[in-house]
């Protein structure tokens, strides 16, 4: 464990009470469990989910620009990056509303047992993100959903005019960013990340369809 506690304090910038790091416990211990009865997550990547999942959903949370207002994950599956991050704010960004986009309504229900058993508050929506009312969200995530292309159509629709999406993406990043140059604008950070270096979070603001 300390160095778990190390690398988590490596990607955000400081170190997280013992509280946060329980509730992070708790949320692999019943991904674990849940994990035999349906597919949160590939198990071979159960053994590695610190690195794999809590540490990559902990670098997408370090990314978002001044993190307040209302976040939207659509995807959310087996919690990440959404669940991770609304766990971390519960103590670092308290100010930030979580909406967690699962249309998989056993995905969604596991999602709402983790919240309930670390008590950390957010919305668990069970439907299809195309389905809802825009949400006007300041930040938006996904973790292996779509290409940027596509994500971008999805989240366009329910980011505020000032959001930023924060996506994770691997060794096609560049060329997706490429792709979605030809219908939209954007401005673009990309983040290395510190965990794998095949991987990086692009942070995209003022979106605009071209």
């Amino acid at each position: 464990m300390p160095d778990i506690v190390d690398a988590l304090a490596s990607v955000l910038g400081r170190d997280v009470s013992r509280e946060t790091r329980d509730r992070l416990e708790t949320h692999l211990s019943l991904l674990t469990k849940w994990n035999r009865a349906i597919n949160l997550v590939s198990p071979g990547t159960i053994e590695t989910a610190w690195s794999r999942h809590i540490l990559d959903s902990a670098e997408v949370f370090a990314a978002a620009p001044a993190p307040s207002g209302h976040w939207l994950d659509f995807g959310t599956g087996g919690g990440f990056p959404g669940l991770v991050c609304a766990i971390l704010a519960s103590e670092l960004a308290p100010e930030l509303e979580f909406t967690l986009v699962e249309s998989d309504k056993r995905k969604s229900a596991f999602l709402m047992t983790v919240l309930r058993e670390t008590r950390v508050n957010a919305t668990v929506a069970a439907q299809r993100l195309e389905n809802m009312a825009p949400q006007s969200a300041d930040l938006i995530s996904a973790r292996a959903v779509a290409s940027l292309p596509d994500l971008l159509s999805y989240a366009y629709p329910h980011l505020a005019k000032e959001g930023h999406c924060l996506f994770p993406k691997g060794v096609r990043a560049e060329e997706e960013v490429a792709s979605a140059s030809d219908s939209w604008r954007f401005k673009l950070e990309c983040r290395p990340s510190i965990t794998d270096p095949n991987t990086a979070i692009l942070v995209l603001g003022e979106i605009e369809r071209v």
